[in-house]
């Protein structure tokens, strides 16, 4: 069962359920994909769907950040609650001692040695890790790594 299905599946399920915000969150995801159907003029892949699903998520981290210096905590957790949802179709985030096996690895594999190396070593560890890392953490450990 592809990811677009599973989506879709969910979807029927919550509106029968009468799950209000999950129908909202599914309902703005599916139009985020038929939207990316349209520009691509195809159906999208998995992986297509995954980067539709990462830009949502992060789209919910930025708007919990803004209403959170905001002093909006109610706006805060309808973002959060959202963003719960969403990262339910997301592959599991890698932790942090998984993290930094991966970067020493795709360091060792490309031969990195300096910052010169760092947007090699950030699209290697990106591609195999698609929806697994968080770039912001990524890029500090990255950099930390390519630094010494």
């Amino acid at each position: 069962m592809t990811l677009l299905s599973t989506i879709e599946n969910d979807y029927l399920t919550a509106f029968k359920a009468r799950d209000d915000v999950r129908v909202a969150v599914l309902r703005m995801l599916k139009a985020a994909i038929k939207n990316a159907a349209v520009e691509l003029r195809r159906e999208p892949t998995d992986d297509e769907v995954f980067d539709i699903l990462s830009k949502q998520v992060k789209q919910r981290q930025d708007s919990i950040e803004q209403y959170t210096k905001g002093n909006r905590p109610d706006l805060a957790d309808q973002e959060r609650r959202e963003m719960d949802i969403l990262q339910e179709y997301m592959p599991s985030q890698l932790d942090e001692a998984e993290l930094e096996r991966a970067v020493d690895t795709v360091i060792a594999e490309l031969g990195a040695s300096g910052m010169a190396d760092m947007g090699r070593v950030m699209q290697a560890l990106l591609g195999r890790h698609k929806g697994q890392v968080d770039g912001k953490a990524a890029s500090t450990l990255v950099r930390t790594r390519l630094a010494q």
